[in-house]
């Protein structure tokens, strides 16, 4: 990953841990899923104009020849918007990491349902703004609030596309201004698929500048390092190649820094790095132990209580589902220091303890459901422990190999601390067998981490620095 991008990455991850992330989407974050760009959407207008829609660079003034030879009738460009866009087509994988993030605030120029269908599938609750009397409302327990300033594919008669429409956008549709505005000083945005010619936002951009002047908020935009196109003469590719070098030197008078791609690959790269750290800021703690690990109760809950309070105070949010013998240890720890922040619990917890007394032919399928929703919080998962009394004789947890195996599959970093004996020692034996198969996300250091948390010590406590150095290495999106 290029060292400009992996700095975005580091700031705007602070951005979102914080709430002051958003993302503001054009026309070329759409493309991918199978829409057509503005260009492509009018190009049948300007063919019944007789114009070449290669040749055209003011495309809403070509949008607004059209109804003027149509004798202001709208109908034509309504239709295009429909049949271009009406299908629900899947969203990308872009849109899907996307979605996976806690962003709350979604602005955008396309009038596709992609943004706000993605952030559903990923459970979420939407609120869509595509008309102003929407802004005056508010909807429930909203997870996002999804901006579309230029209107929605279902009211195509108030489609944001001709130089009238522009034209009237300050006195019609005044109020999306203002919202931006806000939103553009308290927030920091991405921008993707965005070129920067829309007159509004260039109108709310300078505003902006103009009344922070020097204190604007730093946001972000991608730009593809521009490449020469089929039959384009060499003159006219670099006419082109510098006039992009002077869009991205002129977009740092609004505070926005353009990140330069080879290939539109690398958004969905540093897309996924984001949301693989996002993740493993929430560290699964999969625990569960009759005998102690041959420790005294003691030390292991002193162990156990250290390692929720050095987690809760490194920033680190656990999940767990509290198990056997060592549940109540860990969300001691962990509640101790959330009290000792002034911290919510929502922030520094994600608890599911397992129903133990339900009983019945489901049994099996509840705690497999319950197994895979705790671990999709997650993006690291530590194993310590793992024995349960089975008819009065010890025997190595089975529930915590399949949350292994979970995790696993869902792509959660392990790390069997294997000096706790048990399944975790089991787990961590396999580890070691296979690092590059197992723990891919360690790296080259993958065997040497392992085996430095497989090694029993004489007190549990001496296992809390090796296993947070692994979780910190995890965290910093090392590769």
């Amino acid at each position: 990953m290029k060292s400009h991008i992996r700095a975005f990455v580091d700031d705007y991850l602070g951005e979102i841990i914080e709430g002051s992330a958003a993302i503001f989407a054009g026309a070329g974050l759409s493309v991918p899923a199978g829409y057509v760009d503005w260009r492509e959407l009018i190009r049948p207008l300007s063919e019944e104009l007789g114009l070449n829609i290669q040749l055209e660079n003011d495309l809403v003034a070509l949008a607004q020849f059209h109804v003027n030879a149509s004798g202001a009738n709208r109908h034509k460009l309504h239709k295009a918007v429909i049949e271009a866009i009406a299908a629900d087509n899947p969203p990308t994988e872009n849109h899907k990491l996307l979605a996976k993030l806690p962003i709350q605030t979604w602005w955008t120029t396309n009038y596709d349902r992609l943004i706000e269908n993605s952030l559903r599938a990923a459970g979420k609750v939407v609120d869509v703004k595509s008309a102003v009397p929407q802004l005056a409302t508010t909807r429930p327990r909203r997870d996002a609030t999804v901006y579309k300033m230029h209107g929605d594919v279902d009211r195509p008669d108030e489609a944001v596309a001709t130089r009238d429409d522009f034209e009237r956008y300050p006195k019609e549709r005044g109020a999306f201004v203002n919202a931006l505005a806000g939103d553009l000083v308290s927030k920091t945005f991405l921008f993707l698929g965005f070129s920067f010619t829309d007159p509004n936002l260039e109108h709310v951009l300078t505003r902006v500048r103009l009344t922070f002047a020097n204190n604007q908020r730093r946001h972000y935009a991608v730009f593809r390092t521009r490449t020469r196109l089929a039959e384009e003469s060499e003159a006219d590719f670099e006419h082109f190649k510098l006039r992009q070098t002077f869009v991205i030197d002129d977009l740092r008078r609004f505070g926005v820094r353009v990140l330069t791609v080879d290939d539109y690959a690398e958004i969905t790269e540093f897309l996924r790095e984001l949301v693989d750290r996002y993740k493993r800021r929430t560290v699964f703690v999969s625990a569960s132990s009759v005998d102690f690990g041959g420790w005294s109760e003691k030390e292991v809950d002193e162990f156990i209580q250290t390692l929720g309070r050095s987690l809760v105070a490194k920033g680190t949010r656990i999940a767990s589902g509290l198990g056997v013998g060592i549940g109540d240890s860990l969300l001691s720890g962990a509640l101790r220091e959330v009290l000792k922040n002034n911290r919510t619990v929502d922030e520094a917890l994600i608890l599911r303890p397992f129903p133990q007394a339900v009983q019945g032919e489901d049994t099996a399928e509840l705690w497999e459901r319950y197994r895979q929703e705790i671990l999709s919080h997650a993006g690291i998962a530590i194993f310590l422990f793992g024995t349960k009394d089975v008819d009065g004789a010890l025997a190595l947890s089975d529930g915590m190999r399949r949350e292994f195996e979970i995790a696993r599959s869902q792509g959660v970093a392990v790390l069997p601390v294997g000096g706790t004996g048990g399944m975790a020692e089991v787990l961590a034996l396999d580890a070691q067998q296979d690092p590059e198969a197992i723990v891919p996300e360690l790296g080259n250091d993958g065997r040497k981490i392992i085996e430095g948390l497989q090694r029993r010590p004489e007190s549990p406590s001496e296992l809390i620095e090796p296993l947070l150095q692994a979780i910190q290495f995890l965290q910093g999106g090392k590769k």
